[in-house]
Parts: C-alpha cells; sequence; structure tokens
C-alpha cells in the first residue's frame, strides 16, 4: 500500500478526499468533482480498492442515537507483554461488542480502548463481569471524557 501511496497523483487524492466526505457519491458526481469522466474515475477508483488504500464502506453513527450515552477510555497494562499474552488478549477482547476501538500502545500502558456502553451501570457491569477477568491483566485505568472537540473518522492526504 505505501508503494501506491507515494505514486499517487493529485486526482487520487482527491477521489480519497471526496469518498471520505461521501462515500455514497455516485462514479458520474465524484468525476465531476475531481475533473474526469465517470469511467476513468470508476478506474481509479477500483485501483485504490485494489492497492489497499480504500479498505471498504460504511456508513458513520451517533452512538449516542443508538443508546450509547457513555464513551470511556480505558488504559490496560497486562502482567507479561510477551506475544503469547498479547495475543490472547487480544483474541478476549476482540468478543467484546462494548470495545469499539483498541490500540496497542507504547509508554506505561499496554493497549488503550475506547468503550461505549447504555448507561454508567452498563460500563461498571462491563469492567467487573468481564475486563477484569481477562486473562493477564495486571491494571486498568479508566478516563470518561467530558466532550469531543474533535473527531474525524481518518485522515486524508
Amino acid at each position: 500500500m505505501l508503494a501506491y501511496f507515494a505514486a499517487m497523483d493529485e486526482i487520487d487524492k482527491r477521489i480519497v478526499r471526496r469518498l471520505a466526505a461521501d462515500g455514497r457519491i455516485s462514479m458520474n458526481d465524484l468525476g465531476d468533482a475531481v475533473g474526469l469522466s465517470p469511467t476513468p474515475t470508476a478506474r481509479r477508483v477500483k485501483a485504490l480498492e485494489a492497492s489497499g488504500v480504500i479498505t471498504g464502506y460504511n456508513a458513520r453513527f451517533d452512538e449516542a442515537a443508538l443508546g450509547f450515552d457513555v464513551t470511556v477510555f480505558v488504559s490496560v497494562q497486562l502482567d507479561r507483554q510477551i506475544d503469547k499474552a498479547l495475543a490472547s488478549f487480544e483474541a478476549e477482547i476482540s468478543a467484546f461488542e462494548e470495545v469499539v476501538d483498541c490500540w496497542l500502545m507504547t509508554g506505561n500502558r499496554d493497549y488503550l480502548m475506547r468503550i461505549v456502553t447504555s448507561d454508567l451501570k452498563d460500563f461498571e457491569r462491563f469492567l467487573t463481569e468481564r475486563l477484569t477477568r481477562v486473562t493477564g491483566v495486571s491494571s486498568i485505568e479508566s478516563s470518561i471524557p467530558l466532550r469531543r472537540v474533535k473527531g474525524k473518522p481518518y485522515r486524508t492526504p
């Protein structure tokens, strides 16, 4: 993918930016936006998909509107940082619907997760009945955000 990204010209970058803003745009409208006819626009989109620059299309949701009013950032430290422990933790966490993002980190903590629940009671239940029981977890630190200052699903070129 990096090799393709380095070869992206300004039209490819405009395509990526426009699709990031509206993944449902028609090839006609996308072509108009980037200065191409629909056929070469579609060819470029297919090439961006094939190269792995475009990995898929999805809808974004307002979590609160879906009943998930509480977001909590949770840092986890494992008792061991060996490959087997990391893989085991990641496999268990992958099964938890409440975990919407999980990152392996550098620094004092091994993982940073974003947890989304309906309310604080639901988060407490997740924390005490599920997360604390994951094999290898030695400490957990939670932070509750007050408000989002900036939110983008990804960065475009």
